[in-house]
């Protein structure tokens, strides 16, 4: 648990190299402290946040800076600015931690971390990392004057509610929620609701879906638990009506996070997705990327990576792991054809519910709702394994693990396309496939998330003798 403002203790510390997961190491008396919201270099005063004596190492919130590196610049979103928040003994929200740093100055932290977890936990020389990979890249450099500064990119947000009813978002590693009245990193018509004004009594947390082709948003509202039926009914409908004075009303329903039951109140409790050449349906909290531009940008690289390397040719197996509602499934059908086939497989029920509705039509895929390492360990109904010619491997925040990377490898494709969210999981999974004499032969990463610790990156991974 975070200390409270007020029992903070505070430290003046010289700012040493970033670290996975949006801080950076400094030292003080021979305790390694993790200090968020610093610039490696910077001389800062700090407030310990976490600190108990028998710990491996302290954590810290930078309250003061005294020496600012060249790279520091003023905090767009005052909520987040730990600076103005230390100046009143408070804390900052989370989900913009690294707002204080130049857009030149966070790709280059991110592609400092990205080569420290590849070398550390996946084993690479850094030779071999120099080979594939060139930095973290910037996507939005020519979007509108506001996406070129990393703003208005989030069609997916997640709110917590304040004791007193108000819209708010948490402290970093905190229960406390404090309240918002903004949110700078969502397409605008997020803001354009002024969720903030209304009264969410008896709501948990609040989700919004906002597709970027501005097909409709959809407001999920988690009624707080042990209210009641009548209560929560209560508290949505409210609710609902007060958004439906809005000049674009939303769909509105209440939401179950722990089974994903959607109750729609108002509307309709999906929304449209849409890249070039497809459309999908997205149920409730149901996974899509939440970058505006991230779509298109990770299926041509993970798709240009296979097709580059012949891969996706009319006729050939192939798999979409982790496919969630088809992002990836429905380019892979196109590019093998009617002769080819696709298995898609997903654990969540109702994502894959979605994928079944998206890629009916597609007669080549084949859908599957399962755990991954099962699902590829499973026999066929005529004997024997699945094979594959090539795959795109999406999984979620945590990786893959060894025993999918396991079962992955054991249906021998030529090629894997892996998309992930976390340098660490990559990193891990990637140790795990050079056991088996797998390498990253191609590598890029995308800064899909401005102003957080977030990034993105595809890679190629090849059998060690097809490496290309």
């Amino acid at each position: 648990m975070s200390d409270t403002p007020s029992t903070m203790s505070r430290l003046t510390v010289t700012v040493g190299p970033v670290a996975h997961g949006g801080h950076c190491v400094a030292r003080h008396e021979g305790r390694v402290i993790f200090v968020r919201h610093a610039i490696p270099g910077e001389t800062v005063e700090i407030a310990l946040t976490e600190h108990d004596d028998d710990a491996k190492f302290w954590r810290a919130d930078v309250t003061k800076v005294l020496e600012a590196a060249p790279e520091r610049v003023n905090h767009f979103w005052p909520e987040a600015d730990a600076l103005r928040a230390g100046a009143r003994g408070a804390s900052p929200i989370g989900g913009a931690e690294f707002g204080h740093i130049s857009r030149p100055g966070q790709l280059a932290l991110k592609t400092a971390v990205v080569r420290e977890q590849l070398e550390r936990l996946g084993k690479m020389a850094a030779a071999d990392i120099d080979a594939v990979f060139a930095g973290v890249e910037d996507v939005d450099a020519n979007g509108s004057e506001a996406q070129a500064a990393g703003l208005g990119w989030r069609t997916r947000v997640g709110f917590a509610v304040t004791p007193g009813g108000k819209l708010g978002m948490h402290a970093h590693r905190s229960h406390t929620v404090l309240p918002v009245h903004e949110m700078p990193l969502a397409v605008p018509v997020v803001d354009d609701l002024r969720l903030w004004e209304l009264d969410y009594t008896g709501i948990e947390r609040v989700e919004v879906a906002a597709p970027a082709n501005g097909s409709g948003v959809l407001v999920l509202l988690a009624p707080a638990p042990g209210l009641g039926e009548k209560a929560a009914g209560h508290a949505l409908k409210r609710i609902s009506r007060a958004l439906a004075g809005r000049p674009v009303p939303p769909s509105v329903a209440g939401w179950n996070p722990e089974t994903g039951a959607i109750s729609v109140i108002n509307g309709r409790g999906w929304v449209k997705e849409t890249t070039d050449d497809h459309e999908f349906r997205v149920t409730g909290d149901g996974f899509w990327q939440i970058h505006r531009n991230a779509p298109k940008v990770l299926t041509d690289a993970a798709l240009g990576f296979l097709l580059a390397g012949g891969h996706l040719n009319d006729g050939a197996n192939v798999a979409d792991l982790y496919a969630g509602a088809g992002l990836f499934t429905a380019p892979l059908a196109d590019a093998v054809g009617p002769e080819g086939s696709v298995l898609s497989v997903e654990g969540a029920p109702g994502t894959s519910r979605d994928a079944r509705k998206n890629l009916h039509a597609a007669s080549q895929v084949q859908i599957v709702q399962g755990r991954v390492e099962r699902v590829l360990a499973e026999k066929l109904p005529e004997g024997g394994r699945r094979r594959f010619d090539a795959v795109v491997l999406d999984p979620p925040r945590a990786g893959a693990g060894k025993i999918a990377v396991r079962a992955l490898i054991a249906t021998r494709p030529a090629a894997i396309a892996y998309v992930s969210c976390d340098p660490a999981a990559f990193a891990r999974d990637v140790s795990y496939f050079a056991a088996a004499g797998w390498t990253v032969s191609k590598l890029r990463a995308f800064d899909l998330y401005p102003h957080t610790h977030h990034v993105e990156t595809v890679a190629l991974l090849t059998p060690a003798a097809r490496a290309v």
